[in-house]
């Protein structure tokens, strides 16, 4: 029950401070919306359809980017985990373009792919591949060596050690992996849909900015960060696998 009611008394509290600070003169009445108008700014959003539409031209740009570096990332970091000739060949690489901002892509996401869905994938893949063949790697590398030594003893090689051993010894590692670049993935939408995008969460953000509407800016990054809870609990979800419960369970 005490953990019901405490993050509901924060919110609580966090709204009358927030009430209270828009009553005041500390900011301009105009450009600090209190809860009750950006709760107006919701109803208008989705009373005119834009709030849903946005919601899920973000999410399918994120969950195209973000799958991609997925289905990529992974098995590349797999190989590097196994191969030390290929670790010493690409890991410096991988290291290289993991400490660039993704943002700094832009310009070439731009020339490349246009104003579309198309550059905000780009970018997404961008901000979560390297990472997640990092994390990946560094998982590999952390499984002990009794494990592949046992699985030598039972003539385990290729696919069958990838999906007995490799796999379940680092699903707890990887399941958090995906959640960091999965937010990772999300703040990077919000930032390529400023530029340029006709649609979206960040489109959104650029338009209320515009248009001088506090409320709804508001709105929408309310919108962003509940989103962003969502699917990072979507993919804490992935813990009740049989094969990750017994890698947590180690």
């Amino acid at each position: 029950m005490i953990r019901l009611l405490l993050p509901i008394a924060v919110i609580l509290v966090t709204l009358g401070v927030w009430w209270f600070v828009s009553k005041t003169e500390v900011f301009n009445a105009s450009l600090f919306p209190s809860p009750w108008e950006v709760w107006s700014g919701f109803g208008d959003e989705i009373h005119k359809g834009h709030l849903f539409d946005n919601i899920i031209a973000s999410l399918y740009r994120v969950a195209i980017g973000f799958g991609l570096s997925v289905v990529l990332g992974v098995p590349c970091g797999l190989i590097l985990g196994h191969s030390p000739l290929m670790r010493a060949a690409f890991l410096p690489g991988v290291n290289f373009f993991r400490s660039l901002s993704p943002l700094a892509w832009l310009g070439f996401a731009i020339l490349w792919f246009g104003i579309g869905d198309v550059s905000s994938m780009f970018l997404i893949f961008m901000a979560t591949f390297f990472p997640l063949v990092l994390s990946t790697f560094a998982a590999v590398a952390g499984i002990p060596n009794v494990y592949f030594r046992v699985a030598r003893d039972f003539d385990l090689r290729g696919f069958e050690l990838l999906r007995r051993v490799t796999l379940p010894a680092i699903m707890p590692q990887l399941v958090t992996s995906l959640r960091v670049t999965a937010g990772i993935a999300w703040i990077v939408i919000v930032a390529a849909e400023m530029n340029g995008a006709q649609e979206g969460l960040g489109f959104a953000i650029i338009d209320a900015r515009n248009a001088l509407s506090p409320d709804l800016l508001a709105a929408n990054m309310i919108i962003i960060g509940i989103v962003g809870v969502l699917l990072d609990q979507v993919l804490a979800r992935l813990v009740l696998i049989p094969s990750v419960r017994w890698g947590f369970e180690r």
